[in-house]
């Protein structure tokens, strides 16, 4: 296993930290890049170095990242300690709803009114949303928010209780149905084939709300990083994160075609000329 203290932190020196009030709520938002917006959420346990270069890799695309500091501490690597307690306490916040029965995470309200914000600092026809793992499926619940209009759902893995359950409330998913129809919305979507957080009985659930608007790709769980950092390798314990901790940062490995895929949907639905 690799040694918890073998890779450093991220410091963000190329990000502008910013503390953002929105809905009542004040969180840190690291925010670098020109061009329409991008709003990559973390995943468990924070915005970890494999998260920053993946919105290193959108922002140099062409693109203005917003990351929002949802929880855990900011740029750290994911170590097992940081691993036990910030899901923990994630799972308890007033803020998510990790369960089923829970419906839509309240986080959702903020994270909304983030991209309306985005969207009019940044320009353009939209904004993208990427989610992964216990934020995967807001990248879905943004998409109320008119200016939402690139969702990537990245092996949503909530609720943590109910692997063909959707984090929605059933007025939600109406409502963002009718949306995808409406405005001729498209989710593109990620999950390995043996992801035991992320299963196809999630996929299939999302394909069932939204019909052939949910594009969800799968990938051989033989080809995840097998020496992911010490959290995924102990506590989430099977491939998972797509464009994250399971890349593999080789040209032609089928991590990065999928991350490729992400940027070129961005762009396609993002560039001011399309």
């Amino acid at each position: 296993m690799e040694s918890e203290t073998s890779t450093p932190n991220d410091a963000l020196a190329d990000f502008t930290k910013r503390a953002i009030t929105l809905e009542g709520e004040e969180k840190n938002v690291y925010v670098a890049g020109t061009g329409p917006a991008v709003i990559i959420m973390p995943e468990m346990p924070g915005i970890s170095p494999d998260v920053l270069r993946f919105a290193r890799w959108v922002r140099d695309s062409g693109f203005t990242v917003y990351v929002p500091s949802l929880f855990g501490v900011d740029g750290a690597y994911p170590t097992l300690e940081l691993g036990t307690s910030i899901p923990r306490k994630a799972c308890v916040s007033k803020e998510f709803r990790a369960f089923a029965g829970g419906g839509t995470s309240p986080i959702a309200t903020w994270l909304r009114a983030l991209a309306r914000l985005a969207h009019t600092e940044s320009g353009g026809p939209g904004v993208g949303a990427v989610g992964m793992c216990f934020t995967g499926n807001f990248a879905l619940t943004m998409t109320l928010e008119p200016a939402v209009i690139a969702p990537v759902i990245n092996h949503p893995s909530l609720p943590l209780d109910d692997p063909a359950g959707l984090e929605l409330s059933p007025e939600d998913a109406t409502a963002i149905a009718e949306r995808f129809e409406r405005d001729d919305l498209r989710a593109l979507a990620y999950r390995f084939d043996n992801d035991k957080w992320c299963t196809g009985q999630r996929f299939a659930a999302y394909t069932q709300l939204l019909g052939d608007r949910f594009d969800g790709r799968v990938l051989s769980g033989a080809d995840a990083n097998p020496t992911p950092p010490p959290f995924f390798a102990e506590i989430v314990q099977t491939p998972h994160s797509v464009v994250t901790a399971h890349l593999v940062d080789e040209e032609g490995h089928p991590t990065i075609k999928a991350r490729d895929e992400i940027l070129a949907y961005l762009h396609d639905r993002l560039d001011t000329a399309a």
